[in-house]
């Protein structure tokens, strides 16, 4: 492609120049959103500096950044102690949320907690949600692998699902998956995510030995390297990305 393609830049100046101008346009262009990203990143960390609130990262832009949605100050500030402070910012929340299925808009609108949440993702709710205001590449619900863990889990679904669409559409919604219970032998220590894993695990390499089985009360109860090792560190964590099925629910 390359000869034909310059042969017919020389030949025709005026479309070259037209083309050429549409390029430098685009970069222009990439350059301002990039600089309209920063700076709505720093409006919104001033406006979120309050106790128990937004913990941002440093980086500025989205590129390979995440927001942590974390249950609670004990779980939040475990995961503010075992986060990297350059790409993962932590906002906890104060327990269940509002359950948007069944509020009318005026209640939600007035609700302070989604207020909260959609000013630390730099977006609006509704109609008026831009998936280009996204100040962080991905949102990641990090709740206590429990029963009330999976409920406040799926009200967040639930919210982003009918006032963000567009962000479970774009694969930019994750659930992480916390670990249950850590069974030891010995020296030898692994994690499990639930019941079903606990039990595959002692019929498994454990069968036969003698164990120590603890179960996590909830994240607050990790210590931050555990919870770095398992829950949060990209190289050795596991996410599940929430999709839209065939008739529109969300799923993982």
């Amino acid at each position: 492609m390359r000869d034909p393609f310059d042969h017919w830049l020389a030949a025709n100046t005026n479309e070259a120049n037209k083309l050429l101008d549409w390029a430098i346009q685009q970069a222009e262009d990439r350059l301002r959103r990039r600089k309209e990203k920063e700076v709505s990143r720093q409006s919104a960390t001033r406006k979120l500096r309050l106790p128990g609130k937004l913990a941002d990262c440093s980086r500025a832009g989205e590129a390979d950044t995440e927001i942590f949605l974390v249950e609670g100050d004990s779980a939040g500030g475990s995961a503010k102690q075992a986060r990297s402070r350059e790409t993962q910012a932590i906002l906890p929340l104060r327990g269940k949320i509002l359950n948007v299925a069944s509020a009318g808009a005026e209640k939600m609108s007035g609700n302070q907690e989604l207020s909260d949440l959609a000013l630390a993702l730099g977006v609006q709710m509704g109609n008026k949600f831009k998936l280009t205001d996204l100040r962080y590449e991905r949102v990641v619900i990090m709740t206590d692998a429990d029963v009330d863990g999976a409920h406040i889990a799926s009200l967040l679904i639930t919210f982003f699902h009918k006032q963000m669409p567009q962000l479970i559409r774009a694969g930019r919604l994750y659930l992480a998956m916390p670990p249950l219970y850590r069974i030891t032998a010995g020296k030898e220590s692994i994690y499990a995510r639930d019941d079903a894993h606990k039990d595959a695990l002692l019929n498994g390499q454990f069968k036969g030995r003698k164990v120590d089985i603890s179960r996590f009360k909830g994240l607050g109860e990790m210590m931050p390297a555990d919870l770095k090792d398992t829950t949060m560190n990209p190289a050795t964590r596991t996410l599940a990305r929430v999709v839209l099925d065939e008739s529109g629910a969300p799923d993982f």
